[in-house]
């Protein structure tokens, strides 16, 4: 099922020191960067993640994010977790960002503008040495999990056609290791502005709440993969409190959302009715509408007018 232009790839599981869940300023890492995509519009945003599944799922699943593990743990190399990613996301979306946990401190204008090249691929660089988030259109996901190099995520890039777009930027963050903590603290004040934007937690009620950014999710995720247990795993939510959240949906919506088929060969299954398919894909082009309309205008009357 396809919603997204843009998806989003975090790489958690890597060989080099993750540290996810460091924290710059009063936030973990991986926290950064998931606002930093969401800022920026990108959905879904896939995690890979290593050891720290369960503390990670804790501090992200109120942002609607989907965790893939890498069974690998024992320091995989970065392309095994982007390729996890790739995989889950091809055919999802026009293109996909990602960039390993440890590089945080990119700015959403940054990454706007990455997204906004045409090329194929698009790598940023500052003074001559690239860096992260790397942009990766859907025809190129084929060919990247392909490779079979010895030469890693470099060499897949590198043995791509048509080869790599080096965009230079002027933001140093598409370099910074979370390795050189000077740099981070340095970056901190600048990157804090830089993320500064509106938060609208989304809802629909009646009385009370009947569907979230989680829901959406869960609906996103029984849509493509038409298995409940597998949608609670990849979206950190428990399968009773799954359940819980669609049938009062369903009650204040007054009609089903999703079918249920129990038993036989394949074990059942669980996905979405026709209303429940196009309740789902209304919300997420008025979520979308309303993001960039929220955007413009805080542009338009804070950021322009050098309020904040």
């Amino acid at each position: 099922m396809k919603l997204g232009e843009v998806g989003g790839i975090i790489a958690v599981a890597n060989k080099e020191v993750a540290l996810p869940m460091m924290q710059v300023g009063t936030i973990p890492v991986i926290q950064r960067i998931v606002i930093t995509y969401q800022q920026v519009g990108i959905f879904p945003i896939v995690v890979v993640t290593g050891p720290e599944e369960d503390e990670i799922k804790r501090q992200l699943s109120p942002y609607g994010v989907i965790f893939l593990k890498n069974p690998n743990e024992d320091q995989p190399e970065l392309i095994e977790s982007v390729r996890i990613g790739l995989s889950y996301l091809r055919g999802k979306c026009d293109k996909v960002a990602y960039t390993p946990v440890n590089v945080p401190m990119f700015s959403p204008a940054t990454l706007a503008e990455l997204i906004r090249n045409e090329a194929d691929i698009v790598v940023p660089s500052w003074q001559g040495r690239g860096g992260h988030p790397v942009i990766l259109s859907d025809r190129m996901i084929p060919q990247t999990l392909a490779y079979q190099g010895a030469n890693g995520l470099r060499g897949a890039l590198a043995a791509c056609n048509p080869p790599r777009c080096w965009v230079p930027v002027e933001d140093r963050g598409v370099i910074t290791n979370v390795r050189n903590e000077a740099e981070l603290l340095e970056q901190l004040e600048e990157h804090n502005s830089a993320i500064l934007h509106p938060v609208l937690h989304m809802k629909l009620e009646q009385e009370s709440a009947f569907f979230s950014a989680r829901l959406k999710l869960l609906l996103y995720l029984l849509a493509d993969t038409n298995n409940m247990r597998i949608s609670c795993a990849y979206s950190g939510i428990a399968h009773s409190k799954a359940w819980d959240m669609i049938n009062r949906m369903e009650q204040h919506l007054g009609y089903s959302v999703v079918e249920r088929q129990r038993g036989g060969r394949s074990g059942g299954s669980t996905r979405l009715t026709a209303q429940g398919q196009a309740f789902l894909e209304a919300y997420h082009d008025f979520e979308q509408t309303v993001h960039r309309f929220t955007q413009e205008e805080f542009r338009k009357r804070f950021i322009s007018t050098k309020i904040i």
